[in-house]
């Protein structure tokens, strides 16, 4: 007898002592010396300052699910972990500890401040791991990489270098999107627009030398203290004549031209006059230069009005600014009316600040030229995006793609390794320069802005291998194979991933993108703090166990929007309960291990083995084949119908006759118990990708040749063992046990009542059968004897069952007038859609015109009508 089990699973006790197993026997760990096939894979870098969230816990159980499936199938799989330094993210958390205790990080200096969040990055470096490790994903920690590494650094470095040389990156002065709170550019990918409820002033400017006045529409009237313009339409004939006079701006009493720009100005909206302040506004800015017309900044990095706007204005916040500026106008007479309005407005997610448009001088990245090489890639099958539809969204975004704003206005990241000197001269170097080579002198300082977080997580598939450097593990495992993350982020790295692979390497960063939903509450809300509505994976990971968090995130895992539910869990949970039990039954009845069990001998085998070895055989291909097309929630789906339904509801019922002696003789019982060591044996393999910890610690019971079930061979269709006519017979007493059941309940009976089934079988053949299983009949239906081809007597209830009409033998009280009445009802009903199909059949307009299987769907529906009938009026009392 193989070892058991204990009475009850408890993920608690088995979850991390597993985990310590696997990172002991090194079954993560890939080598870069073997002749299999490799399959890699990069994992998405958390934030290090971060806590496992649900979106998280998706992404990784995906991977992990993949990983686990490749490696088991003899791939020499690799899943490099490691976490992103989060520039803006960690910068704000260390910040935030350092104001509890009255640290000011500007009053620190750079090199203190970076020194301090080095330290915070030791202090945390584990936490992202061990959480990872508590949701059991098989990742390689011995290649686990930061984004600020040395090695990547270096990365980095020799990419910026390259791309300045290349003329691809640029220092200028551009509007860029400025967060007045974090106090750096962002780039446009970072903006989040969101749809807000505001006003809508309409302001009177002054015409210069006349008594008409021009009405311009806007949201932010504190702009107007940097107009440096008003815009018409050239053609619009209500202004014509006004393009080359000037207006007065309001408050600042400031003369302005009107200009013609067909390009801002669209002469059927509102007005068809336009404010134009090219310091405040990206279309402005662009008009600004078409026109030649001067900049004024009356904004300064912090949000606050400065000395352009006026001493009144001054240090005042840009939103108290708009009250006052609303209330002068009012005063003045100036403000023709105030409307609810609402429109878009861009945002800085990371920390919910309105975004400013401001001409800044910073570093950026001209993106079209390595756009379209990555636009081809797609476009040719080189790199497949699923699903398809994201196609659309990929290429439209690279096709209309504007130049990324690479600098941010930080302390900590990588910093911009360009060197300017005290003649104005500006360098950039791999190395640190001692002098300026332009001119000689030893007064030299670095660029003190830092690279956008997401330029080095655009390195990450190769400069975790060690690139530039030609390394066993680049040569190895670059390009990887796959990419699994959120859709959220496929132009912040996806599209940047691409560009920068096919740029530095030749090579695409991975073959397919695989874009997962995002995670929402059951009602489909976005879970937030404030709703109270968040799901924290370690919770539900201490309640439930891992493997039912990641059985329930794998089985939902279709669509844009995953609506979640912790009573799914729970659900789950009680299917890892049903695999732990199961198991343990099949365990004390398994007389060898999967070591000494010799081979099936197919030939001997009853047809209840013969059915769940072709149903585990169908399992397989459909489970291979759902991971194949990134289908996790039609695999899932497909192993627990076959586990839950299949093996224990109907296999391991079937089996019981002969494992508890009252059917069989030994040498059945014997195939028996081998059929079902391998079955548990196919089973707990098929499961393990996506319910680790419980299949290792069943498995480990088994005594498998493997030591670990995470190297164990991934169950392949097997040739020989289908077997449809197993599969039919079997399905057929399913379905009278069940039609039995049905009746039984109906009647009134309790499962100790016994009775007597007549089948009428049409051949010898199909009467043997059920002569022969008549025992799985009597035992799982509850009857005291079936008659094969024997007339019923008069009054049984007769059904028809897959083809096979059978009869019950009940006693006659136990129809009741309700019953009576409801087998009435049930008459009517059908009769009546009887009528009315055989009338639509009839109509030959409906033949020559109805789809070929709507016409052959209501002639089985009549056939299947006509049965019914039948057998209602059987059993009409």
């Amino acid at each position: 007898m193989s070892e058991e089990l204990s009475n009850r699973y408890d993920p608690k006790e088995i979850e991390q002592r597993l985990y310590r197993f696997w990172e002991e026997g090194r079954y993560f760990t890939p080598s870069t010396e073997t002749e299999r096939p490799k399959f890699s894979i990069v994992i998405p870098p958390p934030n290090v300052t971060g806590r496992l969230h649900i979106g998280h816990a998706l992404v990784n159980t995906l991977q992990d699910i993949l990983v686990r499936w490749k490696r088991m199938s003899g791939f020499n799989t690799l899943w490099l972990p490691g976490t992103d330094h989060a520039g803006i993210a960690t910068q704000m958390v260390v910040e935030r500890e350092l104001a509890k205790h009255g640290i000011v990080r500007r009053e620190m200096g750079r090199d203190a401040f970076v020194e301090r969040v080095w330290a915070w990055k030791e202090e945390h470096k584990g936490y992202i791991g061990d959480q990872l490790k508590r949701l059991g994903v098989s990742c390689d920690w011995t290649r686990e990489r930061f984004t600020l590494d040395e090695g990547l650094s270096r990365a980095v470095r020799h990419v910026f270098v390259t791309l300045y040389q290349d003329g691809l990156i640029y220092r200028d002065l551009a509007m860029v999107n400025w967060c007045p709170q974090c106090l750096t550019a962002i780039s446009d990918v970072e903006v989040e627009h969101r749809d807000t409820s505001g006003k809508l002033y309409e302001i009177d400017y002054p015409l210069v030398g006349s008594d008409r006045r021009l009405t311009v529409a806007t949201t932010r009237p504190e702009t107007m203290l940097g107009d440096t313009a008003l815009a018409v339409h050239p053609e619009d004939q209500r202004y014509r004549d006004l393009i080359g006079g000037e207006v007065i701006v309001p408050i600042a009493e400031r003369h302005v031209p009107i200009v013609g720009d067909a390009l801002l100005v669209d002469r059927e909206f509102g007005t068809g006059v336009v404010k134009v302040t090219p310091s405040h506004d990206r279309s402005d800015y662009a008009a600004g230069q078409r026109n030649n017309l001067p900049q004024l900044q009356v904004l300064d990095e912090a949000g606050l009005m400065n000395a352009a706007a006026g001493e009144e204005f001054a240090g005042m916040d840009r939103f108290e600014a708009r009250k006052r500026v609303v209330e002068i106008l009012s005063q003045r007479g100036l403000l023709r009316s105030v409307k609810e309005h609402s429109h878009s407005v861009a945002y800085h997610g990371k920390c919910d600040t309105i975004v400013e448009p401001m001409i800044s001088r910073q570093w950026f990245v001209r993106v079209a030229p390595l756009a379209g090489p990555a636009i081809e890639a797609v476009r040719n099958g080189d790199i497949t995006i699923i699903p398809k539809s994201w196609e659309a969204t990929y290429f439209n975004w690279m096709e209309n793609i504007y130049d990324w704003t690479i600098s941010r206005q930080l302390w900590w990241g990588h910093r911009i390794p360009a060197f300017h000197c005290a003649n104005g001269h500006t360098v950039v170097s791999e190395t640190d320069p001692s002098v300026c080579p332009e001119c000689g002198t030893a007064e030299i300082s670095q660029e003190t802005d830092v690279l956008d977080t997401w330029f080095s997580s655009a390195l990450w598939p190769f400069s975790t291998m060690g690139w530039p450097d030609e390394t066993p593990d680049f040569k190895t495992f670059y390009p990887t194979d796959t990419l699994i993350t959120g859709f959220d982020i496929i132009f912040f790295w996806v599209a940047r991933m691409i560009m920068m692979g096919l740029r530095f390497t030749g090579k695409v960063p991975f073959r397919q993108v695989f874009l997962n939903g995002l995670v929402r509450d059951e009602q489909g809300q976005k879970m937030s703090k404030s709703k109270g509505n968040v799901i924290d994976p370690l919770d539900v990971i201490d309640e439930y166990g891992a493997d039912a968090v990641r059985f329930t995130l794998a089985i939902l895992a279709s669509g844009r929007d995953i609506p979640l539910a912790r009573n799914r869990m729970q659900g789950y949970a009680a299917f890892a309960n049903k695999v732990w039990n199961a198991s343990r039954f099949a365990l004390t009845h398994i007389d060898s291990t999967l070591k000494s069990a010799g081979p099936i001998d197919q030939d001997q085998l009853k047809i209840v083995e013969r059915w769940i070895l072709s149903r585990v055989n169908a399992t397989t291909l459909e489970v291979n084949k759902a991971l194949s097309s990134f289908r996790f929630d039609e695999a899932s789906n497909a192993l627990y119908q076959f586990f839950w339904h299949e093996f224990c509801d109907w296999y391991l019922e079937m089996v019981k006759p002969v494992l508890f002696g009252r059917h069989g003789d030994e040498a059945t019982q014997r195939s028996t118990r081998r059929v079902l060591l391998e079955i548990l044996d196919r089973s707990l393999r098929l499961l393990h990708p996506f319910m680790p910890f419980i299949t290792e610690e069943i498995w480990q019971k088994l005594g498998g040749v493997e030591p670990s079930i995470t190297i164990a061979p991934y169950p392949v269709t097997q040739q020989g063992i289908d077997d449809p006519d197993a599969e039919k017979m079997i399905s057929t007493v399913q379905a009278m046990i069940t039609a039995i059941r049905n009746v039984r309940a109906e009647r009134g009976f309790t499962p100790k009542d016994r009775f007597t089934l007549h089948i009428a079988a049409p051949n010898q053949r199909e009467a043997q059968f059920f002569l022969s299983y008549a025992y799985l009949l009597t035992d799982l239906a509850r009857l005291d004897a079936v008659a094969v081809n024997e007339p019923a007597p008069p009054g049984a209830h007769h059904d028809v069952v897959n083809g096979y009409e059978i009869s019950i033998v009940f006693p006659e009280k136990t129809i009741t007038p309700e019953q009576r009445e409801r087998i009435e009802r049930e008459l009517e009903k059908s009769r009546r859609e009887l009528d009315s199909i055989i009338a639509r059949l009839g109509n030959g307009q409906f033949l020559e015109n109805a789809p070929p299987a709507v016409v052959e769907g209501n002639r089985a529906r009549q056939t299947e009508l006509i049965a019914r009938i039948e057998k209602l009026q059987k059993n009409q009392p």
